[in-house]
Order: C-alpha cells, then structure tokens, then sequence
C-alpha cells in the first residue's frame, strides 16, 4: 500500500461518521440485538472500538513511536460495558477521542513506520503493521455490527431470505 497513512486516516475518520449515523438513525433495540446468543451486538461493536480507542491503539501508537513494549488485550476481559449508556452518546464519545487520535496519527511520519516493540503475545512488531490492523479492526467490527443489524431484515424477508445465505446468521 503506497499511501498507508492516508488510507489509514481515511479509513478511521469514516469509521466514525458511520457510527454516529447508525446511532442517529437506527433503534436502541435494534442496535443491541445480537445476531446468536454468543456473538456480537452492533452495540457491544460500538463499545469495544470505543474501549480501543480509549486504551488500546493511540497507546500502542505512542509506545511505538518511543520504543516501549506493551501488552495483549483481551476484550472478554478487559473491556468495559456501556450497557446503560445511549448510544448516541457513546458514538459520539468516540468520534471525540477518534478526533484526537487522528490529530497525534497526523504527526507520524513514512520513517516512523519502521519502529519496532515488542507486544507481549505477538513479538516485535512494527508502526506500520500496527496502524495496518488499527484500520482492518475498524472495518471488521462496522461489518460485524452491520451483520447483526441485517439479522432481522433477513428473517423477515420471506422468499428473499435464500439471497442473503452468506449473511444469515441462523444457517
């Protein structure tokens, strides 16, 4: 990829007006339905990007840029649970953080991306390995989240519903 910090702030600055959109739009109940009883909801989504975006990679940005290892995160775990709070706010508490970390990704430079620390699962890794996964995580949980929204509109789509198989949760 020629332009990995452009497609990067490319990708993580429409994350968010995805996120406010949806919350915007879209029911409470609609955004909290999960897909199977032990998968992800679009709001367990919304909460786990916020908590990456709280604790995770504008850290592991940092730690890069200076040479310090960090650890793994487990979001079974670790993460937090917003179950009580709107979604609306909370997508709107992480286009605010998402802001500030795209004004820190903008001062990381093409030389930057070779540093190197060490993640405590992983190994050595790299800026640039780093900010490759900051922006596929972002587009793997908005299709996850997506995925749980389709499940409803799936099961009532009657005869159509053999066209959305791929998508299907329940098959």
């Amino acid at each position: 990829m020629n332009n990995l910090l452009e497609t990067v702030e490319a990708v993580l600055s429409t994350t968010t007006i995805h996120w406010l959109s949806l919350t915007e739009s879209l029911t409470e109940d609609l955004l909290a339905r999960k897909p199977l009883p032990n998968e992800w909801s679009a709001m367990d989504c919304l909460c786990h990007l916020l908590d990456t975006e709280r604790w995770i990679f504008p850290k592991r940005v940092q730690a890069l840029l200076v040479g310090e290892n960090f650890v793994g995160f487990d979001p079974d775990k670790q993460g937090t649970h917003y179950t009580t709070q709107d979604p609306k706010q909370l997508s709107k508490e992480f286009a605010q953080l998402r802001k500030s970390s795209l004004i820190e990704l903008d001062k990381v430079t093409l030389n930057d991306l070779s540093r190197t620390a060490r993640h405590s699962e992983l190994g050595i890794v790299t800026l640039e390995e780093l900010l490759h996964e900051w922006a596929a995580h972002d587009l793997m949980h908005t299709v996850q989240a997506e995925r749980a929204l389709l499940q409803p509109l799936i099961l009532g789509s009657g005869p159509w519903r053999a066209y959305f198989k791929d998508h299907d949760a329940s098959q």
